[in-house]
């Protein structure tokens, strides 16, 4: 276990819990998460994970500009539904990456567990880009594959990290629950969401 994978462990905590409350301080906390763990998944030969999150910097700066003034008149968004055709894209798309990336890692490299490690890299980018758009379905796309992550970093014994997707895994469930009443009681545009 190393101090990377520990001080990842705090911020990634730290950055779903911000998410399942919709604060964007929930993204450039996520900034730290994800310049941490370019390290311990280079370290472990995860490099489809490590690529993850390189791809996740740009995103979290998008993100982080996208909830702030996204929304209605250039303020912040507020949770909603993805168009069921935009998540057909999503999960066919996702599928065609995880494919091409995973014989890519297989046959160029000696990644571990290539296919595994393709397949949750390219649906959480499925995920992270609903969440960018503060779409409800990006908690469904995050527990599948936290799910996934568990297995996979345990049988890598990243068990700091396997502990980190479980506890990502409940975060989960309360983001999706915190989203949904958010969804059924919509805020003004601008407005600020409640405290914790």
């Amino acid at each position: 276990m190393s101090p990377y994978e520990i001080a990842g462990f705090v911020f990634g905590v730290l950055a779903v819990w911000l998410t399942a409350k919709e604060s964007p301080w929930c993204w450039p906390t996520g900034l730290v998460n994800v310049s941490l763990y370019i390290v311990v998944f280079w370290q472990a030969k995860l490099y489809a994970d490590m690529g993850l999150q390189v791809v996740y910097v740009v995103v979290c700066l998008y993100g982080w500009w996208e909830w702030l003034h996204g929304g209605a008149g250039g303020g912040r968004l507020s949770v909603s539904r993805a168009p069921r055709r935009t998540l057909a894209a999503l999960t066919v798309a996702g599928a065609a990456f995880a494919v091409f990336l995973g014989f890519a890692l297989h046959r160029g490299t000696d990644a571990a567990l290539p296919f595994w490690d393709s397949t949750t890299t390219a649906y959480s980018l499925v995920a992270q880009w609903l969440q960018t758009k503060k779409q409800i379905e990006t908690w469904w796309f995050w527990i599948a594959v936290d799910v996934v992550y568990i297995g996979v970093y345990a049988v890598k014994g990243l068990w700091l990290t396997a502990l980190l997707y479980a506890i990502f895994l409940a975060l989960c469930l309360v983001g999706l629950k915190e989203w949904k009443r958010s969804l059924a009681t919509p805020r003004a545009e601008g407005s600020l969401p409640e405290a914790a």
